[in-house]
């Protein structure tokens, strides 16, 4: 898939690129970033160098991750959100915050516009949210975005080589007003599809 570019009255949602690189490494020095998100710690400038122009574009290119820098305007950047197609019609975001930027609605946002950007270009039917049981901050934005809390799976999350517990869950179309790709057929006493 070619990349997109996403607007909102606040953000724009890019592909990364080698331009980048320095940004992201310096915004993924904060702590909180490297305990809660899976990416490297240490976070050094060769793996934000990769992922800029390896990584992200790779997955674009294979239609398997879709990762977006989120900037204001002028250019700043704000956090990173990225759809990995997990299995047919579901996708699972992710996402992080620059320190500095957090508490203003950012990422929820930029959650909300790439979930609505993959109902009705990608085909998905399910965007699927993970944080590790005690990533709060992760909570606070899959609320504020209208996902569905779903439970929590033991074991499902492999961070830095240690096996954790993850909260996990759902937006489907219908909860942004969105008809799905694929019929729907709720379980008895679930909200049903509109």
């Amino acid at each position: 898939m070619q990349p997109v570019t996403l607007t909102t009255d606040r953000l724009v949602l890019r592909p990364l690129g080698p331009q980048d690189t320095d940004a992201l490494h310096a915004a993924a020095q904060d702590p909180d970033i490297q305990r809660w998100t899976t990416i490297p710690s240490p976070y050094l400038p060769e793996h934000a160098r990769s992922f800029t122009e390896q990584l992200a574009p790779e997955g674009w290119a294979t239609s398997s991750m879709f990762t977006f820098g989120i900037f204001l305007p002028g250019g700043t950047l704000v956090g990173v959100n990225s759809l990995t197609m997990r299995s047919l019609g579901t996708a699972e975001i992710g996402f992080w915050t620059a320190k500095e930027h957090r508490g203003h609605g950012y990422t929820t946002e930029a959650t909300l516009t790439a979930s609505r950007w993959a109902f009705t270009d990608l085909a998905v039917d399910r965007v699927e949210w993970r944080a590790e049981v005690g990533n709060t901050a992760s909570l606070e934005v899959a609320r504020h975005a209208g996902f569905t809390l779903e439970g929590t799976l033991r074991s499902a999350i492999n961070n830095k080589g240690v096996r954790r517990d993850c909260w996990v869950g759902s937006l489907l179309p219908s909860d942004l007003g969105l008809p799905s790709a694929a019929p729907y057929l709720p379980a008895p006493g679930t909200p049903s599809e509109t």
